[in-house]
């Protein structure tokens, strides 16, 4: 069984925020990154920092979680992102994420 993720991506600290989930968190991050999909929002506005995440038990949860994390305030969201990190760090630059080994970036 997987696990699947809610994530937050953002611009900067207080900056623009993106909201997804995927059962892939790090091969995620790593397409945000590098901007996979260069006409996505995250990619127009360089949400490229995992500023915040959580681990649900699968797909519905994390779909039924996101919907309800994007229909909140910003002020509810900032706050949330505050309690898990508050100094808004990229919480993936310590992963040691490989585009090689990345699933996204395979041919």
């Amino acid at each position: 069984m997987s696990k699947w993720y809610v994530y937050i991506m953002a611009s900067k600290l207080d900056g623009i925020l993106y909201i997804g989930y995927t059962n892939y968190l790090d091969s995620r991050v790593l397409e945000h990154k590098h901007k996979v999909n260069p006409k996505s929002f995250s990619a127009r506005y360089n949400c490229d920092k995992l500023v915040y995440f959580e681990e649900l038990e699968d797909e519905s949860l994390a779909s039924t979680r996101e919907r309800q994390m994007k229909k909140r305030k910003r002020e509810w969201k900032i706050n949330l992102i505050k309690e898990m990190n508050p100094s808004w760090v990229d919480l993936s630059l310590n992963w040691n994420l490989d585009i090689g080994k990345s699933k996204l970036f395979r041919k």
